[in-house]
């Protein structure tokens, strides 16, 4: 079919018939290495549909003829760095926590994984710096209800805090005694009192003479006549103004009214006894952790 090809009078190259102000689209052919590069990519992604999960379909995709998946490729690369570590793994599972910190590579290994534990385990509660927060523990002191040893810690992993479904669980429980009626109103504001001298913050004088009595009768038999705690039954030192639930005199009344007592799991029912390990050097190794009991 013949037409009329209109050209540029300059440069002799035919128009497209586009004019936008007067200026005429030239009709210039693409270059070749550009179309052979645009051909060369279709073709590449044709070949690639056909070897690698490409297509979406209502059930997943098509898997692709060489069944790779980058799931597939990071499980394998899981089960080789869990094969290159079993060696360590191995001998951090037979030690004893102790034994592991004599040994600077596995306390070096051990550290670092269990760095990577807490990251996933541990920070939802106790913060990203192991900080802690209103009713979560600070693992950066040195303040341990159940004491901060190596082994000390890795049986709290272990077992928990007021786990139910673990029988080792640490256990600890403060009466309710304002709720159940043990003390009345104005004992717990005495008690309280009391409780705000011992470590030295301000308090009403005559509330905390008759409160040190009231102490003596209903509080020492867990935190100790001179008020510094007691680790078998897991009851802070009230002296140290360190608190969980707040030091303020109203947080005091309303922790000797109801008092608040936290959970934590059991992680051996979540987490294999080398992990748990790792944990507790790893805390341990946050600047609170205390000496490791020798026998």
């Amino acid at each position: 079919m013949a037409t009329n090809i209109e050209k540029d009078e300059v440069s002799g190259t035919p128009t497209t018939g586009h004019v936008w102000d007067g200026i005429k689209e030239l009709n210039n052919p693409l270059p070749r290495w550009w179309l052979y590069t645009f051909y060369g990519c279709i073709a590449f992604a044709l070949v690639y549909t056909v070897l690698y999960p490409a297509w979406p379909l209502p059930g997943g995709a098509t898997p692709g003829i060489l069944g790779w998946s980058s799931r597939g490729q990071f499980q394998q690369q899981m089960e080789a760095a869990a094969t290159a570590q079993k060696g360590t793994v191995d001998q951090i599972l037979k030690l004893s926590v102790n034994d592991i910190l004599k040994d600077p590579k596995l306390l070096a290994f051990a550290q670092a994984g269990g760095a990577a534990a807490f990251k996933v385990n541990c920070v939802p509660c106790h913060g990203s710096g192991a900080a802690g927060g209103h009713g979560y523990p600070n693992l950066n002191d040195d303040d341990w209800l159940w004491g901060g040893s190596p082994d000390a810690i890795y049986t709290t992993l272990k077992h928990g805090i007021r786990y139910a479904d673990d029988p080792d669980t640490r256990e600890s429980q403060m009466p309710n005694f304002g709720i159940d009626g043990i003390l009345t109103p104005d004992q717990i504001d005495q008690v309280a009192n009391y409780v705000m001298t011992l470590s030295g913050e301000q308090a009403d004088a005559g509330k905390a003479a008759a409160g040190k009595d009231i102490f003596a009768q209903n509080c020492a038999a867990c935190h100790g006549d001179d008020g510094k705690g007691n680790r078998e039954f897991g009851a802070p030192n009230l002296t140290d103004k360190l608190w969980l639930y707040g030091g303020t005199l109203a947080d005091v009344k309303a922790q000797v009214t109801k008092p608040h007592m936290g959970v934590m799991p059991a992680w051996a029912k979540r987490l294999d006894d080398a992990t748990i390990k790792e944990l507790a050097i790893y805390v341990h190794s946050l600047g609170g952790g205390e000496a490791p009991v020798t026998q």
